[in-house]
């Protein structure tokens, strides 16, 4: 056992540089993981403080801080959309959990307890009307839906139901054919 110790304590010894390195990014990234976790501070609050992290490490020359600087710039769009008081999931992980909370009138279509890939597939024009009833207590009135009449589709989501729709056609016995005579019609008019 003192052999094996006296292994480890050299081998420790030889990346003792590279562990400190890694200690001082892990601690770097708990304070970026303390900027985005809702706690005692504001949105406002955790922005400016994400921000000041930005620019304190842009002006840095260690190549890792520069790089996470360009990361935090990139991810900052999306981080700090809307007030505290939406109830907007905060994360990714945040947004996945309110993906997975089975949605009532979702179980019902397909009769599964798994919300299913309509909500994912459909999600950007789903996630606000699906829980519009946690942020207002009364049913909404004409004249509240009414700015929402002519709303677009999201290109994005348009183009994934499209997909959805030549892949179940794909999959189909009985449409494969029918598909790809039309595929082949479609590209041979265009070469």
């Amino acid at each position: 056992m003192s052999r094996l110790a006296g292994l480890l304590d050299r081998g420790l010894t030889l990346v003792a540089e590279d562990l400190a390195e890694v200690r001082r990014q892990a601690q770097r990234l708990r304070e970026v993981d303390s900027c985005l976790k809702e706690t005692a501070a504001t949105a406002a609050e955790r922005q400016a403080y994400f921000e000041e992290l930005t620019e304190r490490w842009a002006a840095e020359s260690d190549p890792w801080a520069q790089d996470m600087a360009e990361r935090m710039t990139r991810w900052q769009a999306g981080l700090f959309v809307g007030d505290d008081d939406l109830g907007l999931p905060s994360d990714n992980l945040d947004l996945e959990r309110w993906f997975k909370r089975v949605k009532g009138h979702e179980r019902r279509i397909h009769g599964r307890a798994h919300a299913g890939v309509r909500i994912v597939q459909e999600g950007p024009t789903l996630v606000l009307t699906l829980d519009a009833h946690v942020l207002q207590a009364q049913p909404f009135a004409a004249e509240q839906l009414r700015p929402y009449r002519d709303a677009k589709m999201p290109e994005c989501q348009r183009q994934a139901l499209h997909r959805r729709t030549i892949m179940r056609r794909g999959r189909s016995k009985k449409q494969r054919p029918r598909l790809l005579a039309e595929l082949e019609r479609r590209y041979q008019g265009t070469s």
